[in-house]
């Protein structure tokens, strides 16, 4: 069974990077996709990034693009999310997620097609 365990939350100034880590443990899938999903205080979960375990594609939200890069390490069996510029606006509990199935289009707004999670990370951005 797929363990993934986030790291790297904290609280920075607007400006500011962090570098998010998930670990992938038990039986880790070899196949499928690992995304960044952040859910806001009243809000809804959306999808930030996802990287293709097998192929190494990556996608981001439009919100992030320019600022937030996914990349993983498949011998360690590790994602990252490193975040630049960081803003108030992406203060949110950070998750690690994953599927083993093809990645649809409309990812970003369908968290429930992923079926496996970690316990989240917050990050939290002041002014």
């Amino acid at each position: 069974q797929v363990q993934l365990v986030e790291s790297g939350g904290g609280s920075v100034q607007a400006g500011g990077s962090l570098k998010l880590s998930c670990v992938m443990s038990g039986d880790p899938l070899t196949r499928g996709w690992i995304a960044w999903f952040r859910q806001a205080a009243g809000k809804e979960r959306e999808g930030v990034a996802v990287i293709g375990i097998s192929n190494g594609n990556t996608y981001a939200a439009d919100s992030v693009k320019d600022r937030f890069t996914i990349s993983q390490d498949n011998a360690k069996n590790m994602v990252y999310l490193q975040m630049n510029n960081l803003q108030p606006a992406d203060t949110a509990t950070y998750y690690c997620a994953a599927r083993s199935g093809p990645l649809g289009m409309t990812w970003m707004r369908k968290p429930d097609d992923f079926s496996i999670w970690g316990q989240g990370t917050q990050v939290t951005i002041s002014s």
